[in-house]
């Protein structure tokens, strides 16, 4: 039977906020643990990040970029966070990316730095790296984890549930103590048997929950792991109906709806019925195709439902040269012709799918959650900087500024923390008897996209809500009798966090009887 594994910080995610944090922590001298349930770190939302990450342009001030962050926030944004990220962002960019990691973003022929405009930015400071910006910061950033002596970085393990003295100790006593949590339980995919890693500190770093809609560009895994393993440890969670639609993931037959960045907007390419007639300007006059980001995916809804179309098209050929095309968004470019089509000749089809989430775990300025020794970074947290919407390329700047902070944080109070004694927590015992079906994790999943794509997406009313909520919290009894009775697997514990999430969003959704940025009702 194996026992447990000490660390001084343990971090779940290896995307760019939990990378950050994990590079910061290891350069003071701290034993760091990463884990993740890909088995390529590379692997993560940052990957699939290809617009970019705000810097500073010409004439910007940080006056300026916070007033774009509220206003596509749609006034519910927490001003310190807002301040914070407009006031230190761009100089972590440079200190971290720039001269650290030493990212090639893309430059112009004088080498000064190539500018994307992105929707509601009131001028041109998204740093690139053509359209594959976040691939290539993580696969820097990753070679930086690999190498470091004071990390330890362990792939294909999925967190199962955070430890926590009041829920697992076996010094009862100890549930008088404050809420603290020392570590977590992980399931090592290969090995089929589960880990318990007792840290000083943890960073939950797991990203967002796309993937319990039934049209997201997130990758697979994200299902919310993090929001839920937390919301059963009792954190506070906040904001979480506001989910962002991206207005233009890829829909094409048998093909997954990868993300067609909003920088094509930005470099003159614009939304067309199937017709081939531009529309945005009937829903938006001043920002037309670069309008916010739940304007636009509205405005793709609404024309897709009075004309009975099942996409709208991003016209791509008609107003920027193709060889421009090629050069600026080379993966776009090949990801659309590996389908047959290609977009210097034709438009690509269209439709929103789930995006961000800009909801999550509630942290302080430094990151740090409502349970002691937790911190949470990236997108499963909410620091409130994207209030009720996010602004475009805002998320990677997130993960670099809490990913940084809560490093700084544990840094001055690590110190303070002692380690906890891992004989006060139990070895998992894993009570199941047989392996669980896949076709009826598959057919589980199902329903629960189903049910959030229909009752709880673009567009919500009180009766869609209610339903969601029926529908949800049944499926959840079934889910966790399924998982009392079944032997472990990623995607048995994937599927009972995502029925979590899923009630979580559509709690939330129900509760909020105000239309606020991306979350939207009817009644």
């Amino acid at each position: 039977m194996t026992e447990h594994l000490e660390t001084d910080v343990l971090i779940l995610g290896s995307g760019i906020a939990g990378g950050i944090a994990a590079l910061q922590l290891a350069e003071s001298g701290i034993a760091v643990t990463v884990i993740t349930r890909a088995k390529q770190p590379e692997e993560s939302n940052t990957f699939y990040a290809q617009g970019g990450i705000i810097y500073k342009g010409k004439d910007d001030s940080p006056q300026l970029l916070a007033e774009d962050i509220k206003r596509a926030g749609a006034g519910h944004c927490n001003p310190e966070a807002v301040n914070l990220v407009s006031e230190i962002g761009p100089r972590l960019v440079d200190e971290i990316l720039l001269q650290k990691l030493q990212i090639p973003f893309d430059r112009r022929g004088n080498d000064e730095f190539s500018f994307f405009t992105e929707g509601s930015h009131s001028t041109a400071r998204i740093l690139h790296s053509k359209d594959n910006t976040g691939e290539i910061i993580q696969q820097n950033l990753v070679r930086h984890l690999q190498n470091h002596p004071n990390i330890t970085l362990l792939t294909g393990y999925t967190a199962v549930d955070l430890l926590t003295a009041s829920h697992h100790s076996l010094n009862r006593l100890d549930v008088y103590k404050n809420h603290t949590c020392s570590g977590a339980y992980v399931f090592d995919q290969d090995k089929e048997y589960v880990l318990p890693i007792v840290a000083r500190k943890t960073i939950l770093a797991t990203g967002g929950l796309g993937q319990i809609y039934l049209r997201s560009s997130n990758p697979s895994w994200a299902r919310g792991d993090g929001l839920a393993m937390a919301y059963r440890a009792g954190a506070r969670v906040i904001n979480c109906e506001f989910i962002q639609f991206h207005p233009t993931t890829f829909h094409y037959k048998m093909a997954p709806h990868f993300l067609i960045s909003e920088s094509v907007r930005g470099a003159g390419a614009k939304l067309v019925d199937n017709n081939g007639n531009p529309f945005m300007n009937k829903y938006e006059s001043d920002w037309e195709d670069l309008a916010p980001r739940d304007v636009v995916s509205r405005a793709i809804h609404e024309e897709m439902l009075n004309k009975d179309i099942p996409n709208v098209y991003l016209d791509f050929s008609s107003y920027i040269p193709a060889s421009e095309i090629e050069n600026k968004f080379p993966k776009i470019y090949q990801s659309c012709l590996n389908y047959g089509i290609d977009i210097t000749k034709e438009p690509v089809p269209v439709v929103p799918g789930a995006h961000y989430f800009c909801g999550g775990v509630w942290v302080d300025h430094w990151g740090h959650s409502t349970i002691e020794n937790l911190y949470a970074v990236g997108e499963v947290s909410c620091t409130g900087l994207h209030g009720a919407n996010r602004l475009a390329s805002a998320s990677l700047l997130e993960g670099l500024v809490w990913g940084y902070l809560s490093a700084e944080h544990i840094k001055e109070n690590l110190k303070n923390s002692p380690k906890p004694e891992p004989s006060n927590f139990p070895l998992w015992r894993d009570l199941g008897i047989e392996k669980p079906d896949p076709a009826l994790i598959s057919q589980d999943m199902s329903s629960i996209k189903n049910i959030m794509w229909n009752y709880v997406g673009l567009v919500r009313t009180s009766d869609r809500l209610a339903r969601a909520l029926r529908e949800l919290r049944s499926l959840e009894f079934e889910v966790e009798r399924f998982y009392r009775v079944s032997k472990l697997s990623d995607s048995l514990i994937g599927l009972r966090n995502a029925v979590r999430s899923g009630i979580i969003v559509a709690s939330a959704a129900w509760a909020n009887k105000k239309s606020m940025g991306c979350h939207y009702r009817l009644s």
